[in-house]
């Protein structure tokens, strides 16, 4: 079935170029001079795409953005904007505009538009790739599954905020694998990880001869995701003379290679991510404030794993079942269970796969305990929520030979209870407890 747009602009000139540019394309087009005429064909049949002007008579284009937002969600909608005003194009993009494209229209970045949003996959099944890979129920998980949906959709940068481990890279690919260039290349790059002046040459390529090793062409990051996304992970740690060729590079989707003299064409989506607060290094004159505002178009900010409740358990039991363990079925038993419900997780959810991981390897049997868990800090046993979480997180966490370990402990020790808490790894804090719970406290002779 041959695909259809609805063209909504009042030059006569500029709707038959792009009926023409999008008919050799195998895409109908039907045309509307103002909102009200829009309106009206959006009544009249289903479209697969819809190009608007900023400017028509009864309105801007804005308004038809958020009214086909409202009625007609699953509908990629693109916006023309008048060159280089990058501030009506980020107003669009914001508020659910798949793309912009600038007048004068170039043709070949109209076809590429158009093709990716011919792309976008149907809105009931967009949802399913984000359920399977973001595990937890708590109501900021369903938020944020929610928000992947809804920007999987669009052309958009997006910033991706969160502590170090919450999984920034884990939702970049969900955007990327729900939105139309799931087909395309996904390529992450850790910014923090390029040698400063090597930058340039890693983002954007270079030419043979263009400075000392370089003995061959070789293409950028940015001409690998063509077709694709470029994640750039750790964004905040770029110098800041490439934070400049950078904007240059996402507003005009153009990079200029080292060495060479013209300029090339690229189109990826960008996707970022850091753990530091980009608001506070524009402050501190670390980052550039224009670049900020233009790879934060769209905001996920991923909660940290303390705030997420029994998700830790959900995350846990995921992870446990995809360990290769020799065979065995490894579950967590019931003091290990309350001790993950209590930990403050500094390190989030990889933080937590490192732990069940080093567990899997040190337990024998099936069952994983608290002693197999090795919390580095186990203080954190005596600020649980509640009273009655507290008790639970006491009675359980105490593993069956806690006794002779903290007994051994201070015996090495002579009974100095600071060493002893510096020889088992825990803070004297959380040794008083222990000898609290079984009975074996005295005086400190510390």
């Amino acid at each position: 079935m041959m695909a259809c747009a609805l063209i909504v602009d009042d030059e006569p000139a500029l709707q038959e170029l792009v009926a023409i540019t999008l008919g050799r394309m195998g895409v109908e087009c039907v045309g509307a001079a103002d909102l009200a005429a829009a309106r009206r064909e959006l009544a009249k049949q289903r479209f697969d795409f819809c190009l608007t002007d900023m400017r028509l008579p009864d309105g801007n284009g804005l308004s038809l953005v958020e009214y086909i937002q409202h009625h007609y969600a699953g509908l990629p909608v693109a916006v023309i904007t008048a060159h280089g005003s990058m501030e009506a194009a980020i107003e669009a993009l914001k508020g659910g505009a798949f793309d912009f494209v600038n007048k004068p229209v170039d043709i070949n970045d109209l076809r590429s538009l158009v093709a990716q949003a011919l792309k976008v996959p149907p809105q009931e099944t967009r949802g399913l790739t984000a359920d399977r890979g973001l595990i937890g129920k708590s109501p900021a998980m369903a938020q944020l599954r929610e928000k992947v949906r809804k920007v999987a959709r669009s052309q958009a940068p997006v910033y991706i905020s969160g502590e170090s481990g919450t999984g920034k890279e884990l939702v970049a690919r969900l955007i990327h694998a729900q939105g139309p260039r799931a087909a395309g290349p996904f390529v992450p790059v850790n910014c923090g990880a390029l040698p400063p002046d090597l930058v340039e040459s890693e983002l954007f390529g270079h030419l043979k001869g263009s400075f000392t090793g370089a003995t061959t062409d070789r293409p950028g990051l940015f001409q690998a995701a063509q077709g694709g996304t470029l994640f750039l992970d750790e964004v905040a740690d770029l110098p800041l003379p490439m934070q400049v060729k950078l904007l240059r590079a996402i507003q005009e989707k153009r990079v200029r290679p080292v060495g060479a003299a013209q300029e090339e064409a690229v189109d990826c989506r960008i996707l970022s991510a850091t753990h530091q607060s980009l608001s506070e290094l524009v402050a501190a004159g670390r980052f550039r404030q224009d670049l900020f505002y233009r790879i934060n178009v769209i905001e996920l900010r991923i909660p940290p794993l303390r705030d997420r409740g029994e998700d830790v358990l959900l995350i846990a039991e995921h992870y446990l079942q995809g360990l290769d363990a020799d065979g065995r079925s490894l579950v967590l038993d019931e003091g290990a269970r309350a001790a993950l419900r209590a930990y403050p997780f500094p390190g989030n959810v990889r933080e937590l796969e490192n732990i069940l991981e080093r567990a899997a390897a040190l337990c024998e049997d099936e069952a994983i305990g608290l002693d197999a868990l090795q919390l580095e800090d186990t203080s954190f046993l005596l600020m649980a929520d509640s009273k009655s979480d507290r008790r639970e997180v006491e009675d359980k966490a105490l593993a069956p030979d806690e006794r002779a370990r903290l007994l051994e402990a201070l015996e090495k020790t002579r009974w100095n209870r600071t060493k002893a808490a510096q020889l088992l790894g825990m803070t004297l804090r959380a040794l008083r407890y222990r000898l609290g719970k079984l009975g074996l406290d005295q005086d400190d002779t510390s």
